[in-house]
């Protein structure tokens, strides 16, 4: 059942399709430029990110729940993946089996595979001092004063050095072998931090190293605990000066309770610098998050930093990430400020590449107008091939008139029906005055 529509509305679509097949070739070569540049750009992060952290309840843990909240406010779920520490955390991502990780400083230096995934920096995040408590009453034996302040003090006493996979075992092993210590003679273990730390209140180890942030719960907690000392570092300023990744710091009197005045002096520490580390093959938009969440993360004062120090690109050891170069220099993008994330990293990234095609396509465009123009004429011009064929067979057989005329009038009626817009109405009635001309030719034969 065919369907019977106003003159104007079948006026109006036959308008609508002869724009939209002269524009045609124009509209698929702009859909294929696009869907290429989009393939070759990726603008769309994948939703899923696997951060790799640390032991649990170490700084590295906490620090990964607040980046997990903060990604997940822009529709990226974490996988926060707990760890030996830094050194098994730079094996997960060598590996490719972490997007992002925490890593210390001097991790560079460990030999890499030849198949191991390339890693890019989001930049430095904080200083990690080097906390190395001990029971007072063990210090008494050795030092007159009751206080540490040499490696070499720690020769004959129950040390843990380090949780193994952290970064602190090969630092350790670095820092006793500049002091001429033989590891192999000491008597350290490798306990986790809770073990160690417990083992250390019973009195069955005598000190405890930790690599780690001053938030962390067994730092707070140690700092605070009767009976049990942190050693200061006199020659800090030496060890900086030997080990490139090493950076001198001072615990300020007072910081951790002005009210006790803990500690009592200033503190003498050295530090290594914790960075953010990525796959380079991490989504361009992913890394951009991670970046923001950084500055947000690790901007504020600390006891070892003002505000807005950190994060920061200095004395990097890996190559840094260009979002994060981006990142660190202009903030946030004004874009994300107003629209979410999904969508303002779209158009960052496209919209370059939407230039280049506008650009490719402006001259294209100038095929449309004619390709239109000769559609809607076409629809005239076509006629006047049959009023050519009419007068051909009548100048061959001139007593065929009768039956000419009504073919005329058949081509006449169909004539009528057809539909143009009104810039090109003058072409039709000329058709049909030409219509009108071989009648006469015709009658008056």
């Amino acid at each position: 059942m065919s369907l019977h529509l106003p003159r104007p509305v079948k006026a109006a679509l036959l308008a609508f399709w002869d724009l939209f097949t002269s524009a045609s070739p124009l509209l698929f070569a702009g859909a294929g430029l696009i869907w290429l540049a989009y393939w070759w750009l990726d603008p769309m992060p994948p939703k899923h990110l696997t951060l790799v952290t640390g032991p649990e309840q170490s700084a590295y843990a906490e620090m990964g729940e607040q980046y997990a909240k903060l990604l997940r406010q822009q529709g990226i779920t974490v996988d926060l993946v707990k760890t030996e520490g830094s050194a098994d955390n730079l094996r997960k991502l060598q590996a490719g089996e972490a997007d992002a990780g925490f890593v210390q400083g001097g991790s560079a230096s460990v030999p890499q595979d030849e198949d191991a995934e390339e890693l890019l920096t989001l930049g430095n995040l904080f200083v990690e001092p080097i906390w190395l408590f001990y029971r007072s009453s063990a210090a008494t034996a050795i030092s007159e004063t009751g206080h540490l302040n040499s490696l070499n003090q720690l020769a004959t006493l129950r040390l843990n050095a380090g949780t193994a996979g952290s970064g602190v075992p090969p630092l350790m092993d670095t820092l006793m072998d500049m002091h001429r210590m033989d590891p192999k003679k000491a008597r350290l273990s490798h306990l986790e931090q809770t073990p160690a730390t417990i083992q250390l209140l019973q009195g069955k180890l005598d000190a405890v190293v930790f690599a780690s942030a001053p938030q962390a719960p067994m730092v707070q907690m140690l700092l605070q605990t009767p009976g049990i000392r942190l050693m200061d570092f006199p020659q800090n300023e030496a060890y900086a000066r030997r080990l490139p990744f090493i950076t001198p710091v001072t615990l300020p009197r007072g910081v951790v309770d002005l009210a006790r005045n803990v500690p009592s002096q200033d503190v003498h520490l050295i530090a290594t610098t914790t960075s953010m580390l990525v796959r380079e093959g991490l989504h361009p938009g992913l890394r951009q998050l991670l970046a923001q969440a950084a500055m947000q993360t690790h901007g504020q004062s600390g006891w070892f930093n003002r505000a807005r120090e950190f994060p920061n690109a200095s004395h990097s050891e890996f190559a840094l990430a260009p979002e994060a170069e981006r990142t660190l220099k202009n903030g946030i993008p004004t874009l994300q400020r107003y629209i979410p994330f999904t969508l303002a990293n779209l158009v960052e990234r496209m919209w370059l590449a939407l230039g280049i095609i506008i650009a490719v396509l402006l001259p294209l465009g100038k095929i449309a107008p004619p390709l239109y123009a000769y559609r809607v004429r076409s629809r005239v011009f076509r006629w006047y091939g049959q009023l050519r064929d009419i007068e051909s067979r009548f100048a061959a057989t001139p007593g065929s008139a009768a039956d000419l005329l009504n073919e005329l009038a058949e081509i006449e009626s169909k004539v009528e029906k057809v539909i143009l817009p009104l810039s090109y109405a003058d072409e039709l009635y000329a058709l049909r005055n030409h219509i009108g001309l071989v009648r006469q030719r015709l009658t008056t034969a």
